[in-house]
């Protein structure tokens, strides 16, 4: 089983409420990850009738899963990670993100030290722009 396979298995959620389809690259720096916003997501029923689009706290959610949880459990692969707890995050939203758009998140590590992971997180769509950026942070629960 790949690496990226691996930490895949370990996350905590399942779908509907997965939002990581794949891994590109990870390592001790930061990961890159990609997941495409299927139409049929239950949210887009009743955000913006008529008009759909991700809402803000599902692209954080997306940023912490692909950006924080991911790179925290390959962060601590060795010690038997258990979970992580969303602890801050900073956002700024950019452009909107709409049905069926396939996003990529791009992680880098701030810092990981004394079980606290910060990182600064890029979401860009399928045209390369960027449509929200900020800052998360975790603390591993062992």
């Amino acid at each position: 089983m790949k690496e990226t396979d691996l930490i895949l298995s370990k996350l905590p959620y399942q779908k509907p409420f997965l939002f990581v389809d794949e891994l590109l690259q990870i390592d001790e720096d930061g990961v890159t990850g990609t997941f495409t916003f299927d139409e049929k997501l239950e949210f887009y029923t009743g955000h913006f009738k008529d008009n759909p689009i991700t809402p803000g706290v599902i692209l954080i959610e997306t940023m912490a899963q692909i950006g924080l949880v991911c790179l925290g459990i390959y962060l601590t692969f060795d010690e038997n990670f258990s979970k992580i707890a969303f602890s801050s995050s900073e956002v700024e939203f950019l452009k909107p993100v709409y049905p069926n758009e396939k996003v990529t998140v791009i992680s880098e590590k701030v810092y990981f030290r004394f079980g606290k992971l910060k990182c600064k997180v890029r979401m860009l769509n399928s045209q390369n722009e960027e449509v929200c950026n900020g800052t998360l942070s975790g603390i591993i629960i062992k």
